[in-house]
């Protein structure tokens, strides 16, 4: 009992957990979880769901906390004993979920809920498992079933083996670069780049693929065959494109099978395709209806993103000698661009961004919101550089978070939000549980001594996932299948998360998170203006690219033979959508995370679809702001208590109308993104 992954008295202790923890701690949690299941299937345990909850979710959400704990450690501090002993569990874990998904004994239980006895919260939660056992797999039998549970496990393998290649594609490359290679590059990612490659004893600045590092030379760096370098080697990873040394990673053959098994999947539990079993949880109703909103929305952004790509070259010409800008050459002339159109750059900008003072703007808009407090807190945690906080209401604990900001190695890429606990009303103890998150970015560290330095676009991530955790965190459900981000169609998820972003916008929010990192004075009014003015430069080209990567992921599962390249439709969609075409050795598809490791398969359409819902649910916002331009409280309060407090206890088209009145339209995000007459 000495095992910390069995301790769920209070917060995971991620200090202690060690690789030697996993097997025991699965072994014996799975046990538990199994002798519930096994008790409240017998024929005399009662069909209520209170007392299915106080004996099976009881054991299950211990088992799902331990992992949670595992799998995030696996994510922010993979070492090869970590990542041995998750892989070992994870066959255990996916057969056991698997199995329970599909149990007909468990599903015919609920079926004999009499749903009269249920609450609004446990009616949703009820209807929701009702769905999940069917799309589970709980009403196939014999070969059918055990063919089902048999491409579960090898699912999720396939799909940690994926997330495992990019990662380890990405952390494997290294550039040493010269100091006269790296003209234009900010001083402060070279003296980054220059510690790095100290700290290996190696001569030169230590280059990486790792955002910090990778972005600030494409936009930056005067020398192009430095950006060719890092981009080919970037779009290539997990590919057969790759140098011969780096095709262990490659990613083909597990994406092919990854595609084979998803169709063979859908087909067993009678859909056509997966993307019609992909859409049935969420708010759009089927694949055709995804594709004609991304091909409607393609057809409105288009001119918008010829008229950015004219722009652009036109610069190039005239201005940088470039008469046929190469795939690398494009973030530096738009940086260039938008350095003399705008006359500002994102490195001046940046040097008001310090850590610190942005996480304090940011908290000050959530408490001035949503009437809470944001406080330091205490926990044990995975780095050194890991923050804790606690959220409070009138004094009373409403949930903590965990903030890791910084990327480094052995931390995968990207920012994601996810739950540590779930509020509940718990059914063993009858004691209200608060709902933990974990917030992950991978920003650039300190240098010298000084505060980190955030890119705008890294501010607006960071209040992006802080969206997610608001969800999460500020929910009033006590029905844990429901509570926060729980039971929320995945097509809307990313509301409160993108809405979150319009804040980084907006002067009175931005004024209060700024202090140069040298003179500690704040952010000026006139540079503001330049950024704003700066704010939709090249969103039709953005748009359209979201659009590439969301209308390819929903035809590859609905129209694609997984026995064939996915290339030639990558291709077709990029002739279709695109208005750039990148080189044939591209293989970007090869570290799509989000779609073959990340549970957007077939719903990454989801970030344009509640982009919609976020813009149209901030003009209520932009409607109702005082002469200032302050938020109202009144409409800060209208959108927690009809959208943040509820979580997924009600349908979200639901939640949306008791926010706005009416069903969400396409006006705001156009307007928003510069795109529409009134914009």
């Amino acid at each position: 009992m000495n095992n910390p992954l069995l301790s769920f008295d209070d917060l995971p202790l991620f200090d202690q957990i060690k690789p030697d923890h996993v097997a025991p701690a699965v072994d014996l949690l799975l046990a538990g979880a199994s002798a519930a299941l096994e008790t409240v299937t017998t024929a005399d345990f009662p069909a209520r769901w209170t007392d299915i909850a106080a004996v099976l979710d009881v054991a299950t959400e211990k088992l799902s906390r331990a992992w949670g704990a595992v799998s995030h450690l696996n994510s922010v501090a993979d070492t090869p004993e970590l990542r041995a002993a998750y892989n070992e569990a994870l066959p255990k874990i996916t057969e056991f979920f698997t199995r329970l998904g599909a149990d007909e004994r468990l599903y015919a239980k609920y079926k004999a809920i009499d749903v009269a006895t249920l609450n609004t919260e446990q009616r949703q939660a009820h209807k929701n498992a009702v769905r999940n056992f069917v799309l589970g797999g709980a009403e196939l039998q014999g070969e059918a079933r055990e063919r089902f549970a048999a491409m579960a496990e090898r699912q999720a393998e396939l799909s940690q083996k994926f997330s495992e290649n990019a990662l380890d594609a990405t952390d494997a490359f290294s550039y040493y670069a010269q100091a006269d290679e790296l003209d234009g590059v900010p001083d402060d990612v070279q003296q980054t780049a220059l510690e790095a490659a100290k700290a290996e004893g190696k001569e030169g600045f230590k280059l990486t693929l790792k955002m910090p590092s990778y972005l600030p030379v494409m936009q930056f760096a005067k020398s192009s065959a430095l950006r060719e370098k890092l981009y080919r080697a970037y779009v290539t990873r997990a590919s057969n494109q790759a140098d011969v040394d780096m095709h262990r990673f490659d990613n083909s053959a597990i994406i092919s099978e990854m595609l084979a098994l998803r169709l063979e999947e859908a087909q067993l539990l009678g859909f056509n395709n997966f993307g019609e079993l992909s859409v049935v949880p969420k708010m759009a109703e089927t694949p055709q209806h995804v594709i004609d909103f991304l091909r409607d929305l393609a057809v409105k952004a288009r001119p918008f993103a010829e008229k950015d790509l004219a722009d652009l070259r036109e610069f190039a010409q005239q201005h940088l000698g470039l008469s046929n800008p190469q795939a690398w050459d494009w973030p530096y002339v738009s940086e260039k661009f938008k350095e003399a159109r705008y006359a500002f750059s994102e490195q001046e900008v940046k040097q008001y961004f310090t850590a610190p003072k942005v996480l304090a703007g940011l908290f000050k808009i959530i408490e001035t919101l949503f009437e809470v407090h944001i406080k330091s807190d205490k926990a044990p945690v995975w780095h050194a550089g890991v923050e804790f906080y606690r959220i409070e209401r009138a004094s009373q604990l409403v949930g903590q978070f965990y903030l890791d900001p910084s990327a480094r190695t052995g931390k995968r890429g990207g920012a994601w939000m996810d739950d540590v606990r779930t509020r509940w009303l718990r059914p063993d103890t009858h004691q209200l549980q608060t709902p933990v998150a974990q917030l992950v970015c991978n920003f650039a560290s300190s240098v010298n001594g000084k505060p980190a330095l955030l890119t705008h676009d890294d501010v607006t991530t960071l209040f992006h996932e802080f969206g997610h955790g608001l969800h999460h965190l500020l929910t009033q459900v006590n029905e844990h299948d429901v509570s926060g981000i729980s039971g929320v169609e995945w097509d809307a998820v990313e509301l409160p998360s993108q809405f979150m972003e319009n804040f980084c916008w907006e002067w009175d929010v931005l004024k209060h998170m700024t202090a140069h990192v040298d003179t500690g004075e704040p952010l000026p009014r006139a540079l503001y203006d330049k950024m704003l003015a700066a704010k939709n430069f090249q969103s039709g080209m953005q748009t359209l690219r979201q659009i590439e990567f969301s209308l390819f992921d929903m035809l590859l599962h609905t129209a694609h033979d997984p026995a064939l390249d996915l290339m030639p439709l990558l291709n077709q969609v990029r002739a279709e959508v695109s208005v750039l075409q990148p080189p044939e050795w591209s293989r970007t598809a090869h570290t799509f995370s989000h779609i073959f490791a990340g549970g957007y398969a077939a719903g990454y359409y989801s970030y344009k679809w509640a982009e919609v819902l976020s813009a149209d649910a901030y003009a209520a916002f932009e409607e109702t702001a005082d002469a200032s331009g302050l938020p109202n409280a009144e409409t800060g309060k209208k959108y927690l208590q009809s959208i943040l407090e509820v979580g997924g206890s009600r349908p979200a088209i639901e939640s949306f109308k008791a926010f706005r009145g009416r069903e969400p339209n396409l006006d705001a995000l156009l307007r928003h993104q510069g795109m529409s007459e009134k914009a």
